[in-house]
């Protein structure tokens, strides 16, 4: 289940082919984006660091950072294999393992950096460019990490470049009105591109 080198390429690309379509046909966007506004199980991978908790076994929980070769070493279990592998699945695999020296453990996974995903800001912003995606990211905080909108920018006008279910979606996302509290803000996930463009005015 340990995702491959070219499939993570190929993730990449196909982000940067969403790129291309968002900066020339912006009109296509989404008018709804509450109906794609949901964060789906994402795999982890090599940098990511995430938190274990097994019920009852203090000793046992604690927090891990992927290793290069996609794997943690953990107390009983040893070396895990986890690059490619959603949080539950990661669960799944740690209480498969320490069924062999507890009885029916229970462990949760929370992921709380994802160094291995990224976000992308470009358009009418002060620092264009790549940023880690962190749990619970907003556009908001995306453009803030970009350094903020610059003068000519069309703030109402930005949006968002999405993979869903294969299929590319521009969601239409009103930062100025997020801002001033006029409209909710807008949750990404790893992979999307916040793109800002320049007002006709």
């Amino acid at each position: 289940m340990v995702i491959s080198r070219a499939v993570y390429v190929a993730g990449v690309l196909a982000g940067f082919v969403g790129l291309a379509c968002a900066t020339t046909s912006p009109g296509a966007a989404v008018e709804n984006p509450s109906a794609v506004n949901v964060v789906p199980a994402s795999t982890l991978g090599v940098g990511d660091v995430f938190e274990v908790r097994v019920f009852s076994e203090p000793d046992l929980s604690g927090t891990y950072r992927i290793d290069s070769d996609g794997s943690i070493a953990m107390p009983l279990a040893g070396r895990v294999d986890v690059a490619g592998l959603t949080p539950n699945a990661i669960s799944i695999a740690l209480e498969s393992l320490l069924s062999s020296y507890l009885k029916s453990p229970q462990v949760s996974v929370f992921v709380t950096e994802f160094n291995s995903k990224k976000i992308y800001v470009l358009g009418e912003v002060k620092s264009p460019g790549t940023f880690v995606y962190e749990t619970g990211m907003t556009v908001v905080q995306a453009i803030t990490l970009a350094g903020g909108f610059d003068s000519l920018a069309e703030k109402n006008g930005t949006y968002v470049t999405r993979i869903v279910a294969g299929k590319e979606q521009q969601i239409e996302i009103p930062v100025e009105d997020i801002g001033e509290g006029r409209a909710k803000n807008f949750s990404l996930v790893p992979g999307d591109i916040v793109y800002v463009p320049e007002s006709l005015f």
